[in-house]
């Protein structure tokens, strides 16, 4: 294949998808804004959230790393966090000024839940897909696998 008509190939693979991101993003975050306000958490904190249900512990700088915030906006995250029990401080037993943040039950629950609800808005999306638009999913995704995420 010529590389103009390859480079035309990922371009319209590449609208196709971005069309698929806009579109899943505003039904996914439409979905996620309801069960969110029902629990008081802002899209910044569920995120924080998601990174912490994949993890045993994060210090703070280490959530300020991840969130491109400084400690002390990730600081204000995580205590509203920890109000609503979501949550919890541990001091380090080498260090007890190095504060780890983890997840409770609660916490891991409620990003369980939202999983579930993004997956069933996605198989949705999916099933009402032709040929080209699944192909061009699966070629992403197979490109973008093991990409390491901030």
């Amino acid at each position: 294949m010529k590389q103009s008509t390859l480079g035309s190939a990922v371009k319209a693979d590449a609208d196709r998808l971005a069309d698929f991101v806009i579109f899943t993003q505003r039904s996914c975050i439409l979905n996620l804004s309801s069960e969110l306000n029902k629990g008081n958490i802002s899209f910044p904190q569920f995120f924080l959230l998601a990174y912490l249900s994949s993890e045993e512990y994060l210090t703070m700088s280490d959530i300020a790393k991840k969130m491109g915030h400084s400690t002390a906006a990730a600081t204000g995250l995580v205590d509203r966090l920890e109000k609503l029990s979501y949550v919890e401080r541990l001091h380090a037993a080498e260090d007890r000024r190095k504060i780890m943040v983890r997840i409770t039950a609660k916490g891991v629950e409620l990003v369980s839940k939202m999983r579930k609800e993004i997956a069933n808005d996605l198989a949705g999306m999916l099933a009402e897909m032709d040929e080209d638009e699944a192909e061009t999913v699966e070629h992403t995704k197979r490109a973008i696998q093991g990409r390491v995420i901030a």
